[in-house]
């Protein structure tokens, strides 16, 4: 049974930082590329950042300089480290696994709130 579990989100004040993780089982996740997305309130959900299976990067240009996304393999998990947060920031955050430039895979979310 495939699953992403992600954790780490919750209320931080602005200019803080957290660090999210997803927890992947059930298939193959050196296989996959993985990403994060997010989803405010009224909006659609977009991609925050994406590392691919070899450790290639791409981010939100709203995000460069303040997220980083990073991968273990021998644990299966993705991270996401988040820096400087802003107000803007405040959205439900999901994992997901890509492959054929198609995500297969999404977590249930974790809520990031910014307050200022």
């Amino acid at each position: 049974q495939v699953q992403l579990v992600e954790s780490g989100g919750g209320l931080v004040q602005v200019g803080g930082s957290l660090r999210l993780s997803c927890a992947a089982s059930g298939f193959t996740f050196s296989s996959y590329a993985m990403a994060w997305y997010r989803q405010a309130p009224g909006k659609q959900r977009g991609l925050v950042a994406r590392m691919g299976r070899g450790g290639s990067t791409n981010y939100a240009d709203s995000v460069k300089g303040r997220f980083t996304i990073s991968r273990d393999n021998a644990k299966n998990t993705v991270y996401l480290q988040m820096n400087s947060l802003k107000p803007e920031d405040t959205a439900v955050y999901y994992c997901s696994a890509i492959r054929a430039g198609a995500s297969d895979y999404w977590g249930q979310g974790t809520q990031v709130t910014v307050s200022s």
